[in-house]
């Protein structure tokens, strides 16, 4: 791309997609009042060949955010963040880096952006430190400036002990770290990071949050897909999920649990045979015994509010069950995310390219 190129502006003929729109949900960080988004896209089509890879997304990310995007193979990630980054052309739509338009200025948005691919080029007999070698100088850094810069990416990856590694020897997490150094090397203000911890192994992906939470902390914007739900949990502010090309929620880990629980399942020890609890649950309303346990049973509540939940305890005591422990499982990303879909699929409404 260069500086001059344009894009369209008028979206393809889609089919009805507003069964689906209207099951989205939206709970963004909001964006303070004359704060310019890290990124802002509006509208964003992009089609192949009558294929409709992103239906018309729009979103915002505030400056210092770390945003988890999330869904299947072939729901459109890969295709929005290479778009971003300036690696290819919207069909349809406006996106905006830092408050630069992407197609209008794709060197100034580069200068901006840190990109990290899900799978990177290696080269043969070539070292750790030849590698980020070559990146800073196709960047532009000379002389002394480069050397500091090297060390300093090094340092922060924990690549300075490996610098005359070959790259094609290294494991996958210092592979990633090389990656994600490269993408630092000219300090950017927003990062888009494809699959960082695909193929991690546990303490490498502890490793990579910890990296991620630094940059964030130094005032930097990550943009992260991931297969890994509880730990975009962990590591997000907040969770952008894409289904067939449009987003069906926008909002924090919290809220999305929220957004998708109809029923509780509440884990209940008491002092007494697990049989009576099993008898006291198939009376009682609101309540469906799961199964009985060693201290006790597992129910199931049908509703998730509060009020109902605490009404459920009040009851049991109240008929003398004497209640040791009642606590309620702590609800799974993946399992929100797949309530919604089957909710987007029930409505008979899901969309076909």
């Amino acid at each position: 791309m260069s500086d001059t190129d344009s894009t369209t502006s008028t979206p393809p003929e889609l089919p009805d997609s507003s069964a689906l729109a209207s099951l989205s949900s939206s709970e963004a960080p909001p964006i303070p009042e004359g704060v310019t988004p890290a990124i802002e896209v509006e509208g964003l089509y992009r089609s192949f060949l009558g294929v409709h890879a992103v239906r018309g997304i729009s979103f915002a990310i505030a400056p210092g955010q770390v945003v988890g995007f999330v869904g299947a193979n072939g729901a459109g990630k890969t295709t929005t963040m290479r778009i971003i980054s300036t690696l290819d052309y919207a069909t349809a739509g406006r996106v905006q880096v830092c408050g630069i338009d992407v197609v209008q200025y794709p060197n100034k948005v580069r200068s901006k952006l840190g990109w990290m691919p899900d799978d990177y080029g290696t080269y043969h007999n070539m070292t750790v430190l030849e590698y980020l070698d070559f990146f800073a100088r196709a960047l532009g850094y000379r002389g002394e400036e480069r050397r500091e810069r090297i060390e300093e990416v090094m340092a922060f990856t924990d690549l300075d002990k490996l610098a005359d590694r070959l790259i094609n020897k290294l494991s996958k997490g210092m592979g990633q770290r090389l990656c994600l150094g490269r993408a630092l090397i000219h300090d950017p203000e927003v990062l888009i990071l494809d699959e960082p911890a695909a193929g991690l192994d546990p303490k490498a992906r502890v490793e990579l949050k910890h990296l991620i939470r630094i940059l964030a902390e130094e005032g930097k914007t990550v943009f992260i897909s991931s297969h890994i739900l509880s730990e975009l949990g962990e590591m997000c502010d907040s969770l952008l999920f894409i289904n067939q090309g449009q987003i069906i929620h926008h909002g924090s880990a919290d809220s999305l649990k929220r957004s998708s629980e109809t029923h509780t399942f509440v884990n209940v020890s008491a002092n007494c045979d697990p049989q009576r609890i099993a008898n006291w649950a198939t009376m009682a309303p609101n309540v469906t015994l799961i199964e009985t346990t060693k201290e006790g049973a597992r129910i199931e509540i049908d509703s998730a509010e509060p009020e109902v939940i605490a009404t459920v305890l009040k009851r049991m005591i109240n008929d003398d069950v004497p209640v040791t422990d009642f606590h309620q499982e702590e609800r799974k990303l993946e399992d929100a995310f797949i309530d919604i879909l089957s909710e987007i699929e029930a409505s008979g409404e899901a969309i076909v390219s």
